[in-house]
């Protein structure tokens, strides 16, 4: 598995309230750590951090491959994202990621406003291909970015509320759709958080800019087997990704916590000089 997947991977599957929302409070410091797996094999590692300070966000990811496979490959990614939140609607403004092998690299920048995208670049260009599908402009229009999609704003509703939405995504040269569908709550303990998940069900939509005959697309598009769970972080009304798994076409993959730390009411910027 490449870098560039398990971002994806989380950035595209990516989102309690009731007992654990706080609409008042608007800060909050966030550090999370992954570890990746494909068949109960761990792959390598994934961390989120960043956090909200009022109406700001700004997240960090960064994966790394470990093992005889990235001793192998050499695969890491990271990417960035920041914007505005206003109540439940987050606001993209840049979105950055890059991924590296022994064999290929890749980074795509978007600029982005009002939820349309302002300016992107990717290097090296993507290859054309007779069967991408062409995108439009509408195509840039009334999005998030992948990794902005890891932050999911619920209205006070929690748990019941969490999983209903769909998240239109553009990635710089794909647009596809993420649907959420409520598939119960779960109990979880990580360190840094014990209490309930939101567990939902996923499918896949593509829009533009795939591969329409890949049969890697036609398998993601039939998928039945995605799911993710969210839980909340304290002092937003947010909730983040704690496990995502994706059945693939060589075994299921999977996306999940070791910890998850919260500071609510500090923010990122504070954290950091503590």
């Amino acid at each position: 598995m490449k870098p560039a997947i398990a971002l994806s991977l989380a950035g595209c599957i990516l989102a309690i309230g009731g007992a654990v929302a706080a609409p008042t409070a608007r800060a909050a410091s966030l550090d999370a750590r992954y570890d990746v797996s494909l068949l109960g094999l761990t792959l390598g590692t994934a961390s989120l951090t960043g956090g909200i300070d009022g109406s700001a966000y700004k997240l960090d990811l960064t994966a790394k491959l470990t093992g005889l496979i990235g001793g192998f490959t050499g695969g890491r990614g990271s990417g960035a994202a920041s914007g505005s939140l206003n109540g439940v609607k987050l606001s993209p403004a840049n979105f950055a990621v890059s991924s590296a092998s022994s064999s290929e690299s890749r980074t795509v920048r978007m600029a982005l406003d009002a939820n349309s995208v302002a300016a992107v670049e990717i290097e090296p260009p993507i290859d054309a291909k007779a069967d991408r599908v062409p995108l439009n402009d509408g195509h840039r229009r009334n999005i998030i970015d992948p990794l902005s999609a890891f932050l999911m704003p619920v209205n006070g509703k929690g748990l019941a509320n969490a999983c209903n939405r769909t998240l239109q995504i553009f990635d710089g040269a794909a647009r596809y759709d993420i649907k959420l569908s409520p598939a119960g709550t779960r109990e979880v303990k990580l360190e840094g958080y014990s209490g309930p998940v939101a567990v939902c069900q996923v499918r896949y939509v593509p829009i533009a800019g795939h591969r329409a005959l890949r049969p890697s697309t036609k398998f993601m598009t039939e998928n039945k087997d995605i799911s993710t769970w969210l839980a909340p972080v304290a002092g937003t009304n947010l909730m983040v990704p704690v496990r995502v798994s994706v059945k693939t076409m060589i075994g299921t993959a999977v996306l999940e916590a070791s910890s998850f730390k919260v500071d609510p009411g500090v923010t990122a910027s504070a954290a950091k000089r503590d």
